[in-house]
């Protein structure tokens, strides 16, 4: 891998406005269907999407992805979709969720991705909101839910199965996607030019998803990006060539998040990538070797989750050489890694060592992990620690780390490998202008920013200025060489009984340092003072268990093991060393089982649901509290 340039020599910043205009030109009068015309002529032989059937892959090029598609529309149509409609999508990550998203933008509908693991509320009120005519679900279990709320979705008239629809063929209302197919087929038989017709008609301003925000503090809002949005953003991204034409990536986060949508949707229309799907996230540490991506988008636990593998590895061997040489080897990877970042020299002799530790080591590691390959590794949706970045780079993959939300696409900066400043989220994308308010809120204006919310115009004006600037509720700060820095959200940042601002991810970052924590929620707001809820890397506990002799079996006595709760003691100790002592956390308490997105502690992107935690562990806290 090449290393990233931190600090001197940096390449100048361009006038962001005059890009902006170099790009307005290049996607001018352009839509995603377009592109995907363009794909199926010049790229028609090529693999376009892939996935296992059996256990073994399967491939479709991109005029099959087309043909597929024009399959779908057809059938779509057959059901009544038409211009200004909503198509659901509710699958796991495969080729039929893509498909079905370009069917419906190529009829001038609008694609709804929801989350998989949605309750059925959920699905009511994001299927009600937008008026879905028609929803396409994975499988019986999946329309379970669907089936529930159907009485509360009088717009709903169909539901297509990909799966199990024999279960359900007493459901008029329901029909499996075999039988869209064949109707699709007679609906293009009886208008051969329909599916031209439809697709031409689609405009640059035409939505091309409405994605709703996960709702960390409160209901989702549906955000409508348009096809000019989407293009634009990837041609931002891609500006100078950075991405290969036909580049490998794997699909695995959830497809109704804007990074997941970004990476293997809309840039891989823009670059004809090969898309290769991992159904279940967690899946995907198996999926790497095999594919061996030449870009990859993580969020920060996955990378946390890798380093924590890697070195659980190490102490796991039993021979005590190769034990040796490994910690050996990771700590020259951070030391040499950390050196670089503060832009301090890197004596001659622990470049000589990380040299022969990447040959002995790292390589190796880099093979195995199935990233050898890999020449963008990315970092999004949510903070993620230095100590983790420095281990990567240490390790020869180095991590751009980015910043944005839905409502600007994905992605508003990034680090790159020729401007790369680890600790931020980068500079702005090439024609996107950053400035940040008098309260310190970043502002941003592109291309990439969406034109508002669906039906709801109080919340448009109130985050979409009439200047067109993007007012993100984050907090951040712009270093002299442009490099953004976010401090927390604006409305989740601590104020304590005293009137201390304070920032609950940094502190929580802190935390995170110390392997035997998985995740940490800081609390304060309006407090006399700051405290925390732990949770425990289930890995690592047991890893720590072992090498301390104790005995336990769940997590949940674990938890209350005295020596245990002492080495988190010591992490909050540490933690604080770095902060000021108004902001330490002085209390905490460790939460007897892991977060995870079915106890709706996490969005499905692992980022903290605050008025959850908060709600289901009110006597925890208040004890904390109460101690005083």
């Amino acid at each position: 891998m090449i290393p990233a340039r931190t600090g001197r020599g940096l390449p100048p910043q361009e006038d962001p406005k005059a890009v902006r205009a170099e790009i307005d030109a290049q996607v001018a009068g352009m839509t995603l269907c377009d592109v995907l015309a363009r794909n199926a002529s010049l790229y028609g032989d090529r693999p376009a999407l892939s996935w296992k059937a059996d256990g073994a892959w399967t491939t479709l090029t991109w005029r099959g992805y087309r043909g597929a598609v024009r399959r779908a529309a057809m059938g779509l149509r057959a059901l009544g979709v038409g211009p200004g409609d909503f198509v659901a999508i509710m699958t796991r990550n495969r080729p039929e969720h893509l498909i079905t998203d370009h069917a419906a933008m190529h009829l001038g509908a609008t694609p709804v991705s929801i989350y998989n693991t949605s309750a059925p509320e959920q699905i009511a009120y994001i299927a009600g909101h937008c008026a879905a005519k028609v929803a396409v679900v994975e499988d019986a279990g999946y329309f379970e839910r669907w089936e529930k709320v159907k009485p509360d979705l009088p717009a709903l008239e169909r539901v297509v199965l990909l799966e199990d629809e024999h279960e359900f063929a007493d459901r008029e209302w329901v029909c499996g996607r075999g039988a869209i197919d064949e109707e699709g087929e007679r609906e293009a038989e009886r208008d051969p030019e329909a599916f031209d017709r439809s697709w031409r008609a689609v405009t640059p301003e035409t939505p091309a998803t409405l994605i709703y925000t996960s709702g960390t503090t409160g209901p989702p809002k549906g955000v409508v990006i348009s096809h000019h949005n989407v293009l634009w953003t990837a041609a931002s991204l891609d500006r100078g060539g950075r991405y290969p034409t036909g580049m490998r990536v794997i699909s695995y986060l959830p497809l109704a998040h804007a990074l997941e949508r970004l990476a293997s949707h809309w840039v891989s229309a823009w670059k004809a990538t090969h898309v290769f799907f991992c159904p279940e996230i967690m899946d995907i540490f198996n999926y790497m070797p095999e594919v061996r991506p030449q870009a990859f988008a993580g969020v920060p636990r996955l990378w946390e989750k890798l380093e924590a593998g890697i070195l659980a590895a190490v102490e796991a061997d039993a021979n005590p050489r190769r034990r040796s040489i490994g910690r050996q080897a990771f700590d020259v990877a951070r030391r040499t890694a950390e050196l670089k970042r503060q832009e301090r020299s890197v004596p001659l002799g622990l470049l000589a060592r990380r040299a022969t530790f990447d040959r002995l080591v790292y390589a190796k590691v880099r093979k195995r992990l199935g990233l050898d390959a890999c020449e963008i590794a990315v970092s999004g949706a949510a903070p993620i620690s230095v100590r983790t970045l420095d281990f990567f780079a240490g390790i020869g993959i180095p991590i751009a780390e980015g910043y944005g939300m839905t409502e600007d696409s994905g992605p508003a900066t990034v680090n790159t490998l020729d401007a790369h400043r680890a600790g931020t989220v980068g500079r702005p994308m090439p024609g996107v202008e950053i400035r940040l308010a008098d309260d310190g809120e970043v502002l941003i204006r592109g291309g990439n920013v969406a034109a508002g919310y669906y039906k709801d115009p109080e919340r448009t004006a109130a985050t979409f200025d009439p200047g067109g600037w993007l007012h993100t509720g984050d907090i951040g700060e712009i270093d002299a060489d442009g490099f953004l820095r976010i401090v927390d959200r604006k409305k989740e940042l601590i104020i304590t009984a005293g009137g201390k601002n304070i920032s609950p991810s940094n502190l929580e970052s802190l935390l995170k340092r110390h392997p035997l924590v998985g995740e940490a929620c800081a609390i304060g707001d309006g407090r006399p003072y700051v405290v925390a809820l732990v949770t425990l890397d289930g890995e690592a506990a047991q890893r720590w268990a072992a090498q301390h002799g104790v005995t336990f079996t769940d997590l949940a006595e674990l938890s209350r093991e005295p020596q245990l709760v002492a080495e988190i003691g010591r992490a909050v100790d540490d933690a604080n060393e770095h902060v000021s002592h108004a902001e330490a956390i002085k209390r905490f308490f460790v939460v007897p089982r892991e977060w995870d997105i079915a106890g709706e502690e996490l969005t499905p992107t692992l980022k903290l649901k605050r008025r959850v935690i908060a709600t289901k562990y009110v006597e925890d806290v208040e004890r904390l509290y109460e101690a005083s």
